[in-house]
C-alpha cells in the first residue's frame, strides 16, 4: 500500500502545472510547486534491456505531459541516445531469449513473438494475433521456439516455419473413454444397426490414431485431464515431453466484492466499480499439481501428501484458543468450521504473482523440473523437483515461519548441469543465496546480516549477480560471487542502485542508479568493475539548481531491545538552529517497503514537503519503523498479530531522539503519512493520546477485516480463526482515545484501501462526541493520487493542520 481542518469537499483555484514557476537555488519553496505535475522535475529512466547482439540498450521514458512511454536506443560506447518514431519502433527489439549455441535469440514485441538469426540479422514475425504471446523459450535442441498464449503453449520449428500447439489440454472426461454401461450394452445386443454404426466410428478413429502416429505434422490430440478442475498455469518442458500443470476447483467463489462510487463521470451519472474481497471471506483457491506426459498422451497427479510439514497445524494454539471461546458461546457450527485440515491447502504462484519469476522452473535441457509451493496459511515454503519415473514429487527445501514466509525473495532456478538448484531463502533470518544438487546438501553462497535480490546467473554459468545492501541496510550496489562458491565481490559503487541487467556477452553490466534529488539513471559498466560510462541525464536544470537539504541518515537507539531504526533527517544547516523548533515525523506507506535508502524515494513529493516545512521552522524525521524492508525477517514479522504495536514504539523512539539529539519541544511533535502511515498515524494518536500534537492519516486502514486476503492474512491470519489479532490491530477500536486533533483524508474511488474505511471511523467519533476531527474527501481520486490539484489541496490541508496545532509554542 502507498499512499483543511474542514470536513468536506472543496474546491480551490490552483495554478495550472504549466504555469508554475520552479524554486531557483535561492528561491522559497511554494506548495503550488512541489505539488505541481512533477515533470518540472526530469523523467527516470525504466526498463533498461540489451538488444539482441549487445550492441545497444533500450530504455523508455514518459512522454512529458502524458502518461505515454516512449522507446528509446542508445550506443553504451558513444552514449548517443534516439528516440524510436513509430517507424523504427517497428523494427526495434524485447528483451531477448537465447538458445544454448547463442545462434538464435527471440523475443515478444507488441504482444507478437519474433525471432532473430544473430548471425544474419534476419529476423522473422513468428506470430500476428489479437491474442498476446508471452514466454518465448528456445527448446532443448535448439530446433524450435516455445512460447505461450494464455495458458496454452505452441512450438515454431524453425526449419519449416510452422507453428502448432505442443499439447491439446481439455479439462472434462474423455468421451471415448469406456465405462460400464448396461444399457448400452443391451442396447448393441439387440440392435445391428447400432453395432454397424459404432464398428464405423472405431474404424474411423483407429485410422486417425494411425496417420497421426505417422505424421508428426499433424497438431496433436487432445489430452482429457477430467472435469474437476481448471487451469491456473500450465510449463512446457525445453524438451516438449512433459507438461506441468496447475489446477483449481471449477468455479470456486470468490466472495462478494465490495464497491466504491464515482461521483464525477463522464456520463453525469454515478457508476459503481467492484474492488476486492475482504480477507477472510473465501480464501484463496486451493491448486493441484498434474504431471502430464506429451509423448504418451497420458497425466498423473503430483500430490502433496508427502511434503515435510504439510501435515502439521502450525496455528492450532490459537485455533484451540478460538474454538473454545466458540464453544463457551454456543457457536458449535462456527467451531467446527475452524477444524484444522488433514493435509494443508497450497498455492503455486505463477510468474504473474511472483518477481521472482513463477513457479514452475525447468532446466535448460528439460530432464529436471523444481516446483515453489506455499501453504495457503503462508507458513511454509517448499521447493520440490519431480522424480518422473514415480509421478512424485521430492522436497528439496523447506522454509518455515511462525509467522509468515516473505513474498519476495523468493527467485529459484537451475545451474548449467541442469542437476543442481540455486534459490533465495530467509533460513539465516536473511536473504541469502544457496546452491543444492539433487539429493545433496545445500550450500550458501552468500552469508551475513544484509538483504540479497536479483540473483541472475551468467550465461556461462560461472557468476552470479545480485543487488545487495552488505555495507548498509540503506546502501545498495551490485555484487557478484562465483557459482561454485567464494568470494563476494562489489561492483558497482553507486549505493543507489536501483536494477541491473547483465549484457548478452556477459561482459558488461547496465545499471539503473538514483540519489534523493536524482532520478533514476541509466550507466554501463564492466563486469569486472572500473568506472561506469554514464548514458541519460533525464533531469530538469529547474530542479537541480535548487539548493535542497540532503537528508541526513541517522541511527535510532531501540529501547524495546530491537537494535537500531533507521532513519532520514532533515533540519537547518546550522544544527544549533534546530533546537526548540517543532517536529514532524513522516510514516511511510506499505508496511513492507524501506525508504531510508540513498536511492530516489518514493516519497518524492513529500521529500520536498520536508524541505518545505524546514524552510517554515520545522525539523523533520522519516524513519524504516519495524515491518520495513531491507532489515532481515525479523524486523519484517515483528508486527505478526500485532500491527502498529512494534511500530508504534519505534515512533516513539523517534519522538525522543529528536527530543535528546536536536533540542525538540516534545509538545510539538506532529506527524503524517498515507496508507499503512496513515493506519500508523491513527495508531500513534490512538494508542498513545498526547504524545502528538496533532496528525495527519491519509487514505489509512482503520479496520484490518476491511483489507484485502492476501496482505492481511499474512499479518494476521483469518479473521475468524484469529480474532483477537484484528482486534488489538485495528484503529477502529481505539476510537474512544482520541484526544489530539486529527485529518483523515481519502481519495472516493480508491479501490485498494475504501474509503469507507475513513468513513466508518469518522461516524465512531461522531457518536463518541470527539472533537477536533476533520475528513477531507476527493472524487477524482484512487489510493495513489495522480491529480496535481488533488496533491496541493491534500498538502495544504496537513500544512495549516501543523501550523495551527504543532508549530506554535504551548501556552
Amino acid at each position: 500500500m502507498r499512499r483543511t481542518l474542514f470536513a468536506g469537499l472543496a474546491a480551490l483555484a490552483t495554478l495550472p502545472a504549466a504555469a508554475v514557476s520552479p524554486p531557483s537555488s535561492v528561491g522559497q519553496l511554494d506548495l503550488e510547486t512541489i505539488m505541481a505535475n512533477p515533470d518540472w522535475i526530469g523523467v527516470a529512466v525504466e526498463q533498461p534491456y540489451w538488444s539482441a547482439d549487445g550492441h545497444s540498450l533500450y530504455y523508455s521514458l514518459k512522454r512529458e505531459g502524458s502518461k505515454v512511454r516512449d522507446l528509446y536506443r542508445v550506443d553504451p560506447a558513444g552514449g548517443q541516445s534516439v528516440k524510436l518514431d513509430p517507424a523504427a519502433m517497428a523494427q526495434a527489439e524485447g528483451p531477448a531469449v537465447y538458445d544454448r549455441a547463442h545462434r538464435h535469440a527471440a523475443y515478444v514485441m507488441h504482444g507478437d513473438i519474433f525471432m532473430i538469426d544473430l548471425s544474419s540479422g534476419r529476423r522473422v514475425q513468428v506470430t500476428r494475433s489479437s491474442a498476446p504471446e508471452s514466454a518465448p523459450r528456445f527448446s532443448s535442441d535448439g530446433r524450435s521456439l516455445q512460447y505461450r498464449q494464455g495458458n496454452d503453449w505452441f512450438v515454431y520449428d524453425l526449419a519449416s516455419g510452422v507453428s502448432g500447439p505442443a499439447a491439446v489440454l481439455r479439462f472434462s472426461d474423455d468421451p471415448q473413454e469406456k465405462k460400464p454401461d448396461p444399457l448400452k450394452d443391451m442396447q448393441l445386443g439387440l440392435f445391428k444397426s447400432l453395432r454397424e454404426n459404432k464398428s464405423d466410428k472405431d474404424a474411423a478413429r483407429e485410422n486417425d490414431d494411425a496417420m497421426m502416429a505417422a505424421d508428426p505434422g499433424r497438431a496433436p490430440k487432445p489430452i482429457y485431464l477430467g472435469d474437476g478442475g481448471e487451469p491456473a498455469d500450465t510449463e512446457l518442458s525445453p524438451d516438449g515431453r512433459w507438461m506441468v500443470v496447475v489446477t483449481k476447483p471449477k468455479g470456486a467463489k470468490e466472495g462478494k466484492r465490495p464497491e466504491v462510487t464515482h461521483y464525477v463521470t463522464e456520463s453525469g451519472y454515478a457508476e459503481q466499480q467492484e474492488t476486492r474481497v475482504y480477507v477472510g471471506h473465501n480464501d484463496p483457491a486451493p491448486q493441484s499439481l498434474v504431471l502430464v506426459d506429451l509423448k504418451a498422451a497420458k497425466f498423473y497427479p503430483l500430490k502433496t501428501d508427502g511434503l515435510p510439514g504439510i501435515k502439521d497445524d502450525p496455528l492450532k494454539g490459537i485455533r484451540a484458543k478460538t474454538v473454545a471461546a466458540l464453544q463457551k458461546d454456543g457457536k458449535a457450527d462456527e467451531a467446527k468450521a475452524l477444524k484444522a485440515p488433514d493435509v494443508r491447502a497450497v498455492r503455486i504462484i505463477s510468474s504473474a504473482d511472483d518477481g521472482g519469476g513463477g513457479g514452475i522452473v525447468w532446466s535448460d535441457d528439460g530432464q529436471n523440473v523444481a516446483i515453489q509451493l506455499r501453504a495457503i496459511d503462508n507458513k511454509d515454503r517448499w521447493i520440490a523437483s519431480v522424480d518422473f519415473d514415480k509421478h512424485a514429487l521430492v522436497n528439496q527445501d523447506r522454509l518455515t515461519d511462525n509467522a509468515w514466509i516473505n513474498w519476495n525473495f523468493n527467485d529459484f532456478g537451475w545451474l548449467k548441469d541442469g542437476r543442481t538448484l540455486w534459490y533465495l531463502s530467509e533460513d539465516t533470518g536473511y536473504s541469502q543465496l544457496y546452491t543444492k544438487p539433487l539429493g545433496g546438501k545445500a550450500k550458501a553462497l552468500t552469508t551475513g546480516k544484509f538483504e540479497v535480490s536479483h540473483p541472475a546467473l551468467s550465461d556461462d554459468g560461472q557468476w552470479f549477480y545480485m543487488r545487495t545492501n552488505q555495507v548498509a541496510p540503506y546502501s545498495y550496489d551490485v555484487y557478484r560471487v562465483p557459482s561454485a562458491g567464494g568470494e563476494l565481490t562489489r561492483l558497482t559503487q553507486y549505493q543507489g542502485m536501483d536494477d541491473f541487467a547483465l549484457s548478452p556477452d556477459g561482459r558488461q553490466l547496465a545499471v539503473l542508479h538514483s540519489s534523493p534529488y536524482t532520478l533514476a539513471q541509466l550507466a554501463v559498466q564492466s563486469v569486472d568493475g572500473g568506472t561506469p560510462r554514464e548514458l541519460t541525464n533525464t533531469m530538469k536544470p529547474a530542479f537541480t539548481a535548487h539548493a535542497w537539504i540532503q537528508p541526513k541518515i541517522v541511527g535510532v537507539p531501540s529501547s524495546h531491545g530491537a537494535g537500531t531504526i533507521w532513519a532520514k533527517y532533515y533540519g537547518p544547516a546550522d544544527e544549533a538552529a534546530a533546537a526548540s523548533r517543532p517536529a514532524v515525523i513522516f510514516v511511510h506507506g506499505a508496511g513492507y517497503l524501506q525508504n531510508v535508502t540513498l536511492s530516489y524515494s518514493n516519497y518524492f513529493r513529500e521529500q520536498m514537503f520536508h524541505n518545505l516545512l524546514v524552510q517554515q521552522g520545522y525539523v523533520v524525521l522519516d524513519m524504516d519503523y519495524r515491518a520495513s524492508e531491507g532489515y532481515g525477517r525479523a524486523w519484517r514479522t515483528a508486527i505478526y498479530r500485532q500491527m502498529g504495536h512494534p511500530e508504534l514504539e519505534d515512533l516513539l523512539d523517534g519522538k525522543a531522539w529528536l527530543v535528546k539529539n536536536h533540542g525538540v519541544d516534545p509538545q510539538r511533535v506532529g506527524m503524517y503519512g498515507g496508507s499503512y502511515g496513515g493506519f500508523m498515524t491513527l495508531m500513534s494518536l490512538l494508542r498513545a493520546p498526547g504524545e502528538f500534537a496533532a496528525g495527519s492519516a491519509l487514505r489509512p486502514v482503520t479496520d484490518w477485516t476491511s483489507y484485502n486476503h492476501e496482505y492481511t492474512s499474512n499479518i494476521l491470519n483469518d479473521p475468524q480463526l484469529d480474532p483477537e489479532s484484528y482486534q488489538i490491530s485495528s484503529p477502529i477500536n481505539y476510537a474512544d482515545k482520541l484526544q489530539d486533533p486529527l485529518l483523515m483524508q481519502h481519495g472516493l474511488i480508491d479501490d485498494n484501501v475504501l474509503t469507507s474505511d475513513t468513513i466508518r471511523l469518522y461516524q465512531r467519533f461522531i457518536e463518541l462526541h470527539k472533537n477536533n476531527f476533520w475528513m477531507s474527501l476527493y472524487p477524482m481520486e484512487r489510493h495513489g493520487f495522480q491529480h496535481p490539484d488533488s496533491w496541493y489541496d491534500e498538502y495544504r490541508r496537513i500544512d495549516e493542520l501543523f501550523n495551527t496545532y504543532v508549530k506554535p509554542a504551548k501556552q
